[in-house]
């Protein structure tokens, strides 16, 4: 198997974290993996992009319209990361609306829970539920399991469930 996968957002939603979830979850599932950051976060708020290659890649960097998904932080964000994707690559984004299947209101479930720190876990959870992704949510929980702080553990996994079983009927 062979996976690109582009991480964007700006810097404290947690970007980084879901690239090493992310990277994990590929050593746990025995596969090679490389990844990436350009990141502004000196300074609070700067734009940031990670890239995850999962499979036999010999550079970490993701080229211009080869990653076959993307998960987007912050709407925002698209306009500017969204030529890394190949033609039919998959968008999964913390929006408050968009095509069906590929937004969620990551931001506004994290508030429901009073944490915003956990919107990233919940975007990464409906990405999972949509399929596609080379790891399923036991090895994601898992991981999560292994490299949470303890104090944060239970929060993420309620995060990271949130998205996994998010129903837009409940909107």
């Amino acid at each position: 198997m062979k996976q690109q996968i582009v991480v964007s957002g700006i810097g404290g939603q947690g970007v980084v974290f879901v690239t090493r979830i992310l990277a994990e979850a590929a050593i746990e599932k025995g596969m090679e993996v490389l990844t990436s950051e350009t990141h502004g976060m000196a300074i609070r708020g700067g734009t940031v992009i990670s890239h995850v290659k999962v499979g036999p890649f010999t550079s970490p960097l993701i080229r211009a319209g080869q990653a076959d998904f993307g998960l987007f932080f912050l709407a925002g964000n698209l306009d500017i990361h969204q030529g890394f994707l190949k033609p039919g690559g998959k968008i999964y984004m913390n929006a408050q609306k968009g095509k069906d299947g590929e937004v969620i209101d990551a931001t506004r479930l994290a508030r429901e829970q009073g944490t915003l720190v956990i919107a990233n876990l919940i975007l990464l959870g409906f990405a999972v539920r949509q399929g596609g992704l080379f790891c399923d949510a036991e090895t994601i929980e898992a991981v999560l399991r292994m490299i949470s702080p303890a104090k944060q553990l239970e929060t993420n996994l309620t995060g990271f469930r949130q998205g996994l079983f998010f129903n837009e009927a409940k909107i």
